[in-house]
């Protein structure tokens, strides 16, 4: 059957996805009602609260503000994709131990932004964790237990990781 719409190709947590649907339709919404992944939240839907954050690529994005023609080819990480065999993420079980989870509106965009951080700064100062964080608004938490949150992970991750391995990244990841 033909469908009226070009098939648009990329993958999500690693696995391929093609669609049939508007190509100006927005990423989030494709994530959440063709591909039933609703863990990303619409709060505002004007790329201001960050509760829609992916990693489109290596870059967090507003997935309320990408239409889905862009993502085509792309390679697109969900908060479905931290959990690996059904075991959460360190950073998840920081959020989890520090209280930075309350309502759970924010709660997918700041774990996909502290993410991003940790994958390039593994060791982040509070201003870091701040500056990394800023686009992403919470109403519940006054962001404290989120910093707490990310210091923790950081910490777990320091501590899992040989010491060999904890060198400065090289020139092409800072």
């Amino acid at each position: 059957m033909s469908h009226p719409w070009p098939t648009i190709q990329f993958s999500v947590n690693g696995k391929p996805c093609a669609v049939h649907v508007p190509p100006m339709k927005r990423l989030l919404d494709v994530l959440r009602e063709d591909l039933r992944l609703t863990g990303s939240k619409e709060g505002c839907g004007e790329g201001e609260c960050g509760s829609c954050s992916v990693i489109v690529n290596g870059e967090l994005v507003n997935s309320c503000l990408l239409p889905i023609l862009q993502a085509q080819g792309a390679n697109i990480r969900t908060v479905e994709g931290l959990a690996t065999n059904g075991k959460l993420d360190p950073l998840q079980q920081a959020f989890l131990a520090c209280g930075g989870a309350q309502c759970g509106i924010c709660t997918p965009g700041m774990l996909m932004a502290a993410t991003q951080l940790l994958a390039v700064k593994p060791n982040p100062s509070l201003a870091e964790i701040r500056e990394g964080l800023a686009g992403n608004l919470c109403r519940c938490t006054g962001f404290v237990r989120i910093f707490e949150s990310v210091v923790a992970a950081a910490a777990a991750h320091s501590a899992d990781t040989p010491s060999e391995q904890r060198s400065e990244p090289s020139a092409h990841a800072r």
